[in-house]
């Protein structure tokens, strides 16, 4: 006879946690994945008695590592991420029983949800005492996670908007500056004076520190000469982060052009908008969906406050106002298309085209589906819209050489510069 008795499998594993007692004696390693605002995120952090580093290691041997632990169809990003753990802790320079790593997530329909699973296996098999934090809020991790009260995600607020401002600043002065070196001194001079302001208690001020920020900026001498503007859409960590993109925003400078990165609070504004959206469109009451509508807009209230700044001061293209960005997409895509970066993307190319940065790279792991079908797919429709859009879109993947990704877009630098020839 067959024995029909069920058996029941137990898939769960066990793994370190991190405890509040630990904050005090472990080191906590950060990917290099928002270099713009991971330093100030991080310094918050440092005085909420977190001791953090940020990670900076690259090359090809990070990439090796990951590719150890992780299939190279799996997802680039997290590849990128678990190599540059690895490379970290082989390093030499942690106590690897008093180190742990950190991980950020949306909690959305991507195979980012999955990097929890896939950073613990990887430390398991080299580090298995080193815990995996999650900073998160879709509760995807609930006992090893960071506590944030409402004070503390006000702070980081504050941080996403002051690293905007920089990035922003920089990119449009670096390009033109007279003297070499003077934009980088600024930058440093102002997230010396962001922490201060931290420090101080002063991070409210949004008005005083947004105006110290512009002024010190307007300060660098630059020549007047029109270089071609490049806009960089796409996945959120190839988008921002120089292992995942090759160093896409230094190579363009080194081309003589103005790197134009959408700020990263379009993507925290998506994110909310899209949670919002579920309740509208297939009921969802989520529990925090009263925090989401609050949060969307106490932060929506700041970008306008930032935006006029920028205007009145008159010296840098200001943000794309997030509510332009919603129309944006719904000439081109559906907002329930949410998969990934989703709608996200093309609204951000039309913005970008119609601003007058015309010259687009769409950055997309190769294997990510979600956004190919929002990116790529996308473009067409986003060229019929405008059509002096000159897009690109670029795979970035352990097999791709940065020479191939590089070439591709020279060949439409080299478009863009004909029309900047032609406009002159």
């Amino acid at each position: 006879m067959i024995n029909e008795s069920k058996t029941t499998i137990d898939y769960t594993e066990e793994y370190p946690l991190f405890t509040s007692e630990m904050r005090k004696d472990y080191t906590i390693l950060v990917p290099d994945m928002l270099p713009w605002h991971f330093e100030i995120f991080l310094h918050i952090m440092r005085r909420e008695g977190y001791k953090t580093e940020l990670l900076h290691n690259s090359g090809r041997a990070v990439i090796d590592e990951g590719l150890k632990h992780v299939h190279n169809d799996t997802c680039f990003p997290a590849l990128c991420v678990i190599g540059q753990y690895l490379d970290a802790l082989k390093s030499g320079k942690y106590d690897v029983d008093r180190t742990a790593v950190l991980i950020t997530q949306t909690g959305g329909g991507c195979r980012a949800s999955n990097y929890l699973p896939l950073i613990r296996r990887a430390l398991k098999a080299e580090f298995p005492n080193v815990p995996v934090l999650s900073l998160n809020f879709a509760g995807l991790e609930k006992g090893n996670s960071l506590q944030l009260g409402l004070k503390l995600l006000a702070k980081f607020g504050y941080a996403m908007f002051y690293g905007d401002l920089l990035m922003y600043c920089f990119n449009q002065t670096k390009p033109y500056e007279k003297t070499a070196g003077e934009t980088d001194s600024v930058r440093e001079h102002c997230i010396g004076f962001i922490k201060q302001m931290f420090d101080e208690g002063k991070q409210k001020k949004l008005t005083y520190c947004a105006k110290t920020i512009l002024n010190a900026f307007t300060g660098v001498s630059v020549s007047k000469e029109e270089k071609v503007k490049v806009g960089i859409v796409g996945e959120i960590y190839v988008k921002y982060s120089p292992l995942g993109n090759s160093h896409l925003e230094e190579f363009l400078l080194s081309e003589q052009c103005e790197p134009v990165v959408p700020a990263l609070a379009d993507f925290i504004f998506y994110c909310l908008t899209n949670s919002l959206n579920d309740v509208k469109r297939y009921g969802i009451n989520s529990k925090s969906r009263l925090l989401f509508s609050f949060g969307y807009r106490w932060l929506y209230k700041k970008q306008k406050k930032l935006i006029a700044l920028m205007k009145k001061q008159g010296r840098f293209e200001p943000f794309h106002d997030f509510e332009h960005l919603k129309q944006c997409a719904d000439r081109v895509i559906d907002q329930g298309v949410k998969m990934g970066e989703g709608w996200l993307i093309p609204a951000e190319m039309v913005a970008l085209a119609e601003s007058g940065t015309q010259n687009i790279v769409c950055a997309q792991p190769f294997g990510c589906l979600p956004n190919h079908i929002a990116g790529k797919g996308a473009a067409r429709n986003v060229k019929e819209l405008c059509p002096e859009a000159n897009i690109v879109a670029v795979d970035y993947d352990p097999s791709a050489t940065r020479v191939n990704q590089e070439n591709r877009i020279k060949l439409m630098l080299s478009t863009a510069r004909e029309k900047l020839k032609g406009k002159k």
